[in-house]
């Protein structure tokens, strides 16, 4: 645990704990951890959820795989992003999509029940996390919702070209690293390989965008 406490210290969930206020917060939290390998499930569509999931180590994808195998990434997970926590309600039904390993990985699950009800020592670090966990909820949402605007438009160019913008915003620089190689960036998309690479080297010969692999440089016109 102790190998993972500066990856916990920036989640959202444990924002503003020090060190000991974590170990004795997951104590009180009675929280286990998991190791999986590359090319495991985490878990899979269909499967209840009965506790939420910070990911310590790694990367996972959240992806949707529908009858005929086609397959759309729905978010990737790295060190430090908390999952889970939008099945938690009693009445929520089972998972929609599966959260499979694409590198070595290690979680931590907690029981949300022990984030919401006061724990009987009445530890004092409680309502920070309780806070923590609206806000980290929150944050979600406006992801989905960024997510839901690069599906909203009409084209292939027109997704590459607010992805890619909004990550130069987030990461506060034009040269940029995706964590995408070509087929997810299509599947997190929603667009067909072929065609999303043409457009990127149609971009790249308007002298909109250079890239090599994963790492792009946009250039202002």
């Amino acid at each position: 645990m102790k190998n993972y406490l500066s990856v916990l210290k920036k989640t959202q969930l444990f924002s503003g704990v020090n060190d000991d206020e974590i170990e004795a917060m997951l104590s009180c939290l009675q929280a286990e951890f998991q190791t999986y390998k590359k090319g495991e499930y985490i878990i899979r569509q269909g499967e209840p959820i009965t506790r939420i999931m910070i990911l310590l180590r790694g990367k996972s994808n959240i992806q949707h795989d529908d009858y005929w195998g086609n397959r759309s990434i729905v978010n990737v997970i790295t060190p430090g992003e908390m999952f889970g926590e939008s099945y938690i309600a009693p009445d929520s039904s089972a998972l929609l999509n599966d959260v499979f390993c694409v590198e070595d990985t290690e979680v931590v699950f907690i029981d949300p029940k022990r984030i919401i009800t006061v724990c009987s020592s009445a530890c004092k670090f409680h309502s920070k996390i309780v806070q923590n966990m609206f806000y980290a909820i929150s944050e979600k949402n406006r992801k989905l919702v960024q997510k839901i605007g690069y599906m909203a438009k009409r084209t292939t160019k027109d997704k590459l070209i607010h992805y890619l913008s909004d990550e130069a915003a987030r990461q506060k620089s034009s040269t940029i690293t995706i964590p995408f190689n070509r087929q997810q960036l299509a599947d997190f998309l929603s667009v067909d390989r072929s065609a999303m690479s043409n457009e990127l080297c149609k971009m790249r010969d308007e002298g909109l965008i250079e890239f090599e692999k994963n790492v792009f440089k946009l250039i202002e016109i």
